[in-house]
Order: structure tokens, then C-alpha cells, then sequence
């Protein structure tokens, strides 16, 4: 399952693990708030309370690992401090375990996240994006504590995989008063290149990928508004700004996997302004809308290969739940007149820089 929460930028309110088997959330209300891991690889999902002796902020940060432990990522004064949580079974009850990883000191005016969970499901990474500079951090997965692993010139934000093996992550990055999307290519010490530019001067970030497709889907303000649009990795054809997206605010949250060098038959779930859920592919001419769920994690889903949408519920009746929907028929192509409209200007392709190799 490909696996996404809302905003990439801000504690997602259900962070799901990258096998899709484990999830987390801040349970909880006021100032009585734990981390709870949820799990999801098997017959029904259940929750695991992992309370310490003093309960958490709300702007505490939650990342599951595939091997069942969460990360939690707390600010304490200007330090940024990370630790695991696991549940440890005791035999007077359920209790929970913390490893502590160490922290990384941020200034007044630095922004520290946590970008989504790692393809290899072990690892963890944190952004700390000043005004000039932006550093990423190996927070789980390393020997030693919290490592740097590499330094962006500019202030970087959002944060998405772009492969199954953890090696290049793409950041939008604000430089010389325009964002770019661009990649970080891990393998080779942080190597920085170009992703996305459909204008000079045009702000243009990505919210997801999909690798298997590469299926990328994209805010511009391209068009003349900010919009969303979607591309091809790798591809040498432009951004497509399809009008049934004009959609105001609506995020994507979740991309089908599986969908091999086929985007076009991607599914994508989209949260819609009104608090609906959208679900549309690239091969289609319109979304469709649907009611969530009563008591949805809102922002929060992940598709099956057969493209089948989970989204995490929780209610009085049922705390730990997961409701199906699926991705509609395609309609029929419409019926097209003789003559068509003149097109219209075509932005800038995609870069291809470092993905020109993707089979």
C-alpha cells in the first residue's frame, strides 16, 4: 500500500508506517494526550495506548517504523528532542518503553519536521529550515544519534520520496523569492538538483509522488492562480492543469500504488475544502465526491494496488477503525466536436535532472 498523510509540513493527525502496517496518532484531549499506535496488518485493526508518566504536547510529532516502534519528536525550549516509543508487555500490565535518540538544537526562527516516514521503514529524517539554510537530519536509523546529512542552501519545506529505496527525497525550496521543487539525492552526499520549474518565476511545489507510476501531483501558481496539476517523473511532457481540479484548497493524501508506468490510471484521493473526500485519476474528466466517513482522521488513507481506499475512522462505538471505499468506473470519453479551441501555451516540462535513468 502507498501510504500519505495530509501536510507534509505540520504533525499529520495519523501518521501511517511506508509498509502500511503500522500507524500512530496523539490520543487523547487537552492536556491528557499519549501516543497510540495502531495496527493495521491484520484481519482488524486494533490500537495500543503508549502512555508515559507525563503526557504529551500537542504539537508532538509521531512517526511509526515498520518493525511497530514510534518515533515521537518533542520541542523542549529550543531543542528538538527524538525519541522511540514501543509497547514493552510487562506483567503487571501494559507498559511503555523509550529509547531515547538525542535532539538537535534550533534557533529563534528555525522550523524543525518530520519528513514522511522512509521507504526502508527503519530510518527517520527531520528538516531544520532556516531563512538561508535548511539541513536534514537522520534521526532514527543511525548509529550515533541524529546525524546531518545534508545542507540546502535556502529555506525548504514540504518533503516527498521519489523512489522505493530512500535515496532521493524532493523538498521545495524557497530561493531569491520563488519555491522550487527540488531533489536530494542522498546517495551522493546531498547533492541538490532541479525538479520542477514550469515558469522563471512561477512558485511550484510537489505534494506527492508515486513511484511505481511516477504519477507527481503539483500546486502552481503557473495558470495565473495557484492550481493543482500533475506530471510524469522523468517525462518530457508538460504539467497538465485538468479544470475538473480547480478545487480551491484540496490536498492530495494518498496515490494507488502498482500502477506500473501506467499514471493515467492512478487513483488519487483527494481532501476537499468542504471536508469531503475527492477521488480522481489523470485518465478521467471529473472527481468524484463522496461523504467521509463519519469520524475520519481527516487527511488520512491509503490505497490498495486494486485500488481500494482505507481511511482511518474513530468513534464512541468503534476507536479503532478502518472504512473501504472504492475508486468509481471511469465515465465514457465524451463526444468531441469537429473543430476544437486553439491549445493553449504550453508551460515547461518537468526537468529531468537526476531522474532522466527512471525505467
Amino acid at each position: 500500500m502507498t501510504v500519505c498523510a495530509i501536510e507534509m509540513t505540520t504533525t499529520a493527525p495519523f501518521a501511517i508506517s511506508a509498509d502500511g502496517s503500522y500507524a500512530a496518532r496523539l490520543a487523547g484531549e487537552g492536556e491528557a494526550r499519549y501516543a497510540e499506535r495502531w495496527t493495521l496488518a491484520g484481519p482488524e485493526p486494533y490500537a495500543v495506548p503508549l502512555p508515559l508518566a507525563q503526557p504529551e504536547e500537542a504539537d508532538s510529532g509521531l512517526l511509526p517504523l515498520s518493525d511497530g516502534r514510534v518515533l515521537i519528536h518533542r520541542r523542549v525550549a529550543d531543542r528538538h528532542a527524538f525519541s522511540l516509543l514501543y509497547p514493552t508487555g510487562a506483567a503487571a500490565g501494559p507498559r511503555t518503553g523509550e529509547l531515547r535518540l538525542g535532539g538537535v538544537d534550533a534557533e529563534e526562527g528555525v522550523r524543525v519536521f518530520l519528513l514522511p516516514p522512509a521507504p526502508d521503514g527503519s530510518s527517520a529524517f527531520a528538516v531544520a529550515a532556516s531563512d538561508t539554510v535548511t539541513t536534514l537530519w537522520q534521526v532514527a536509523g543511525c548509529a550515533f544519534g541524529p546525524q546531518p546529512v545534508a545542507r540546502i542552501p535556502g529555506r525548504c519545506s514540504g518533503g516527498v520520496w521519489l523512489d522505493r529505496t530512500g535515496r532521493l527525497l524532493a523538498l521545495d525550496r524557497e530561493l531569491d523569492g520563488t519555491v522550487k521543487a527540488v531533489a536530494v539525492d542522498l546517495g551522493r552526499d546531498g547533492e541538490v538538483s532541479p525538479l520542477l520549474q514550469i515558469t522563471e518565476d512561477s512558485d511550484d511545489r510537489l505534494l506527492r509522488a508515486e513511484p511505481d507510476s511516477g504519477l507527481l501531483l503539483i500546486r502552481s501558481d503557473a495558470p495565473g492562480e495557484p492550481r493543482l496539476g500533475w506530471g510524469v517523473l522523468g517525462s518530457s511532457r508538460p504539467v497538465r492543469f485538468p479544470e475538473c481540479l480547480r478545487l480551491g484548497e484540496a490536498l492530495p493524501f494518498a496515490l494507488q500504488p502498482g500502477q506500473a508506468l501506467m499514471p493515467e490510471s492512478c487513483g488519487v484521493a483527494l481532501w476537499l475544502p468542504e471536508g469531503d473526500i475527492g477521488l480522481w485519476r489523470p485518465a478521467d474528466r471529473r472527481v468524484f465526491r463522496l461523504a467521509a466517513p463519519t469520524g475520519w482522521l481527516g487527511g488520512a488513507g491509503m490505497w490498495s494496488p486494486q485500488g481500494r481506499l482505507h481511511l482511518p475512522c474513530t468513534t464512541a462505538e468503534a476507536p479503532c477503525g478502518i472504512v473501504g471505499m472504492s475508486l468509481p468506473a471511469s465515465p465514457p470519453p465524451p463526444v468531441r466536436p469537429d473543430r476544437q479551441p486553439p491549445p493553449s501555451p504550453r508551460p515547461v516540462p518537468l526537468q529531468q535532472a537526476p531522474l532522466a535513468g527512471r525505467q
